[in-house]
């Protein structure tokens, strides 16, 4: 549905009349927006998107066997009969974006309880090319006309607005199903028993150069009022907006921003409702649940995005007041402290992320969301922690060994798959480190109460590796086979190492013994660093995407199967949700190219993150690859 009113509201507008100048958004916008995203110049975006890297590998000749399959393939299934549905050409309008693309979130029908909708909105500044514009949409409104569609007109402040009516259903024969598993043909009493109707309303109208496009005219009523100057408040009147303007937005390429704190107060509103018209006793409401994690305390949300000669950077930040955080922002606070890669990690390293958070803290804002969930978890908690271990040590505190030595290092890396199979792929070598003051009092509380651990035995097994003990409990696994995956882990160095790889652990306590080169030796890498504030602002990040992006194009040149796991969208979707063989045939895999001969497009990133008192932020960054610059 979003993609679907996305399409068309890029694409239907009817034209008017005005000589006010075109506002930025954040003076065109009203002060009750809720939510923005912007391009300021698209024009300009245009341009220097187009140095992307990944904008010049799809442009790459060695790209058009597979560029030339793709896009036939969506003009085939996707534009043309888009095209022949809506009555336009889509090439017609393509140039249009000249000035600011700005897409705004509104509150529609927060007045009526039954039917509490966001309402949206399109501007779109064509500049130079509004007569182009009108002639267009006047032959749009023809078309739609001359089909039959329903169409109506209204006046807004004068201004006159043309309201285009379809059903959805017949936008819905062209999108549904690209990727989805075919499926049975549907009798006549299936059909019948569908919705007869989708109706949908898209308000249209030009002003000059600038389009605008809606689905609610008190939104478009109040932008109308803000482009003659009018006495409605303004988007950047609002405190809220003008923090994250101010220090964020004003040379941005691109720009978002949500106030969260109405929308959060109006979900927990409605959960408390919904809870109440229950008839059951449920085990959670929604809106304890929601309060506990602390989302009441989150106000806004800000992201930007910037491209430059030397790379790519992005900036997001959750406005998150020190004094009301609890529940989620308690336990992920970030303490400004060292998160520089240790020695030991290794060069050959793909991911690799360090989070400095206090443990001990971070457990105790754990148990104080549970017990706000579910007071019963209260009592639930302090009997495991007073009885759990007790069975093979009378005298074993599970608060004292485990929780009280939680340190505030927590470290995960990452190497490249063995082999390019797809379960090689969904479970790459890894291996996370847990700080602490004392990491064998951990061990032993972990031997301890791993009759509390999901495994298929229960029982520890343990093994001497260079004077140290390496334990390793089984876990289930999908086969159901006894010992086909385990959870090793050992204590050295000041930190615990766990992985489900034996290596993984075996290869940590090899290198604090004798560390061959690091990943913290990387070329480039403190350079990039400083772009996002260097590595000692408590949480840092870093990506070898070159290597990532070999094994992926390598394993679905070999298995076209295994292009879920390297596709973010599909890899979350369940297997029967989506057609094998329809994807396949856009994506052809076996079109593309070596890497070796697209190796120049691809490098590293890096990102950082940090907390004060008014905000969480975090900063990428994606240096240009040496060959390209």
């Amino acid at each position: 549905m979003k993609l679907k009113l996305f399409v068309l509201a890029t694409l239907s507008t009817w034209s008017l009349i005005s000589n006010a100048a075109v506002l930025p958004p954040e003076k065109l916008l009203p002060a009750d927006t809720l939510g923005i995203y912007t391009v300021p110049d698209f024009a300009k975006a245009k341009t220097s998107l187009s140095k992307w890297p990944l904008a010049q590998l799809w442009r790459d000749a060695e790209m058009k066997a597979f560029r030339d399959k793709f896009v036939e393939k969506f003009k085939t299934d996707v534009l043309t009969p888009l095209e022949r549905e809506l009555g336009i050409k889509f090439e017609d309008y393509s140039s249009l974006a000249q000035g600011q693309l700005t897409l705004a979130m509104t509150r529609k029908n927060w007045e009526d309880k039954s039917n509490q909708s966001f309402g949206w909105l399109l501007i779109l500044d064509t500049r130079d090319k509004s007569d182009q514009l009108k002639k267009n949409l006047s032959d749009l409104r023809k078309k739609w006309v001359d089909s039959g569609k329903q169409i109506k007109t209204d006046k807004i402040r004068d201004i006159e607005f043309t309201t285009l009516i379809f059903d959805g259903n017949d936008i819905d024969k062209v999108l549904k199903n690209v990727f989805r598993k075919d499926k049975p043909e549907k009798d006549a009493s299936s059909l019948l028993n569908e919705k007869a109707t989708n109706k949908i309303e898209l308000i249209v109208g030009q002003v000059e150069s600038l389009l605008l496009v809606g689905n609610n005219s008190k939104d478009l009523e109040k932008v109308l009022i803000r482009y003659a100057d009018g006495a409605v408040p303004a988007l950047g009147e609002q405190a809220a907006f003008e923090s994250s303007y101010s220090s964020l937005f004003r040379e941005a390429l691109a720009y978002g921003w949500v106030n969260l704190e109405p929308v959060i107060e109006n979900l927990i509103s409605q959960a408390a409702e919904d809870a109440g018209l229950k008839s059951t006793r449920q085990p959670f409401q929604m809106d304890k649940v929601l309060d506990a994690l602390g989302l009441r305390s989150l106000k806004t949300a800000a992201f930007t995005f910037n491209e430059t000669s030397e790379g790519s950077i992005a900036n997001f930040s959750l406005n998150v007041p020190e004094s009301g955080r609890k529940g989620l922002f308690k336990i992920l606070g970030i303490e400004t402290k060292d998160a520089n890669p240790p020695p030991f990690v290794p060069a050959d390293t793909v991911k690799f992320n360090r989070w400095r958070v206090d443990g001990q803290k971070a457990w105790s804002a754990l148990e104080t969301a549970l017990v706000a969930i579910s007071p019963q978890m209260g009592g639930v908690i302090k009997l495991i922690m007073e009885t759990a271990g007790k069975d093979k040590d009378p005298n074993f505190d599970l608060r004292k060994g485990l929780v009280a030595n939680l340190g505030d290092d927590f470290i995960q890396f990452q190497k490249s798959p063995k082999a390019n199979s797809a379960a090689d792929l969904a479970s790459p070598p890894s291996v996370f480190l847990l700080g602490s003051p004392n990491a064998d009092q951990i061990v032993g509380a972990i031997r301890n109460i791993s009759s509390l651990i999901p495994s298929e035995s229960g029982t520890v097994k343990e093994r001497e590796f260079l004077g140290r003990k390496i334990y390793s409990i089984p876990l289930p696994s999908e086969s159901g086979r006894p010992g086909e995956r385990n959870l090793s882990f050992a204590a050295s160095g000041g930190y615990v190492a766990f992985s489900s790889e034996p290596a993984m652990v075996e290869e940590y306590l090899r290198s604090i013994e004798a560390r061959g080169k690091s990943v913290r030796e990387a070329a480039g890498l403190n350079e990039a660093a400083q772009k996002v504030g260097g590595m000692s602002t408590g949480m840092f990040a870093y990506e070898n995407s070159s290597e990532m992006a070999r094994v992926w194009l390598e394993s679905v040149k070999q298995n076209p199967d295994n292009f879920r796991k390297g596709m973010p969208f599909f890899s979350n979707l369940p297997s029967d949700a989506i057609n094998q063989k329809n994807i396949q045939e856009w994506f052809d895999f076996s079109r593309l190219p070596s890497f070796d001969k697209i190796s120049k497009y691809f490098y590293f990133s890096v990102c950082s993150g940090a907390v004060n008192a008014q905000a969480f932020t975090f900063k990428f960054y994606w240096p240009t690859p040496p060959k390209l610059q």
